[in-house]
């Protein structure tokens, strides 16, 4: 959560939350700040990462120790204890020992005279009821990071804010569609991220401009990025690139026990549905068809939202906007009453797929080419609507 300026010159501050290379990333940032805004070379780094209980309370000891010495070289001294795992409810967390050394600490930290000392510590999920983390809140600041998701309607908002800022901090700049592009290979994951915007200003060396060729040319598709190669596929009615990449999605399906060819399903009806909806909103005049991305989110944000479903299902601002944007070519390949048949042989394939003995891929393949035909790109103009 935003903390204000004022905030974060306290002297203890907790930096947690689920994100944990957030977490990484930001109690860094702090430390080097504290550090060079005290000066010397006193300060201590103490890792909480530990497999037990007797691990804890060694770490609690040193860090006892560490905040109890005075500074040699210095007027002032940081100590950040990093990693830390036994503030939640972990099993070296909930032991007896552990939870009255914590308390211990506790108090003893309200005693401290905090004039030439800080405290950082970085952690994963913390148990707030407990005396430990109240007494850093009243004390000090806690900064809470949770991670990103793609049921957060804001979740690309929030990657792309946080690329751009990791992209400006490397003297580069990016346009607004390679920075879409971008966030939408990658999903919401902040440590990917890192990686793909270090290899990007890698790749464009001293040229400062970073553009959507650069990333389609370097950056990698995960699983969420090519869960929408499949939905752009059959959004192109291109059969051959469709049944090209479910056999790869059914592959992956085979290799990882947490994807399904149901799974497959439910993306492409959402891939259908945001489609119909798409059409809906240009034939509102809500949308033009002819805008780059940045107009395109400007108009985004203008739709009436008492005019939109409050359900997230049918709700079209619910969706990844770039997903909408990429979209607006391709709902020219179908017309309305075939996107709504489309939906019709989806469920149908959904019925298939439940209640029967067939092949779940075989279904799904049959279903796909009901769907398709054989129209593609350019091809069957009778198959496709202009946009008004």
């Amino acid at each position: 959560m935003p903390v204000s300026a004022a905030k974060q010159t306290a002297p203890i501050l907790l930096i947690c939350g689920e994100d944990g290379f957030a977490v990484k990333q930001r109690a860094k940032q702090l430390y080097r700040q504290w550090a060079e805004e005290l000066g010397g070379s006193d300060h201590e780094i103490l890792d909480g990462g530990v497999a037990n209980s007797g691990e804890a309370l060694k770490v609690l000891s040193r860090l006892r120790e560490a905040l109890q010495t005075l500074p040699f070289f210095g007027n002032a001294k940081v100590v950040w204890l990093q990693n830390c795992n036994f503030l939640g409810e972990e099993r070296a967390a909930s032991t007896q020992a552990v939870t009255e050394t914590l308390a211990g600490l506790a108090q003893e930290l309200k005693m401290l005279s905090w004039e030439n000392l800080r405290l950082l510590i970085s952690a994963g999920k913390v148990d707030k009821r407990k005396v430990f983390y109240k007494t850093l809140d009243k004390l000090g600041t806690v900064e809470t990071l949770a991670g990103w998701s793609v049921d957060d309607r804001d979740w690309t908002d929030r990657a792309e804010a946080w690329a751009r800022k990791g992209i400006e901090g490397r003297q580069k700049e990016i346009s607004d569609d390679a920075l879409a592009e971008l966030v939408s290979r990658v999903g919401p994951n902040a440590r990917q991220l890192d990686t793909e915007i270090e290899k990007l200003t890698l790749y464009v060396g001293n040229r400062q401009a970073i553009g959507i060729d650069d990333v389609n040319s370097i950056c990698t598709h995960n699983k969420t990025a090519r869960a929408f190669a499949l939905g752009d596929a059959l959004g192109d009615r291109d059969l051959p690139r469709l049944l090209a990449r479910l056999d790869e999605e059914l592959w992956e399906v085979k290799l990882d026990p947490q994807k399904s060819e149901i799974g497959l399903l439910y993306g492409l009806i959402s891939k259908v549905r945001a489609m119909l909806l798409l059409k809906e909103m240009v034939r509102e005049g809500w949308i033009k068809s002819d805008l780059d991305y940045g107009r395109f989110k400007a108009q985004l944000e203008r739709v009436p939202l008492d005019q939109v479903p409050q359900d997230r299902r049918f709700n079209p601002l619910a969706i990844n906007p770039y997903v909408l944007f990429k979209a607006i070519p391709q709902v020219k390949h179908y017309t309305e009453a075939e996107l709504i048949r489309a939906m019709d042989l989806l469920l149908l394939c959904n019925r298939r797929m439940v209640s029967s003995n067939l092949d779940e891929s075989l279904v799904l393949q049959q279903t796909l080419v009901q769907i398709v035909g054989n129209a593609g790109p350019g091809r069957n103009a009778a198959a496709r609507t202009t946009l008004h």
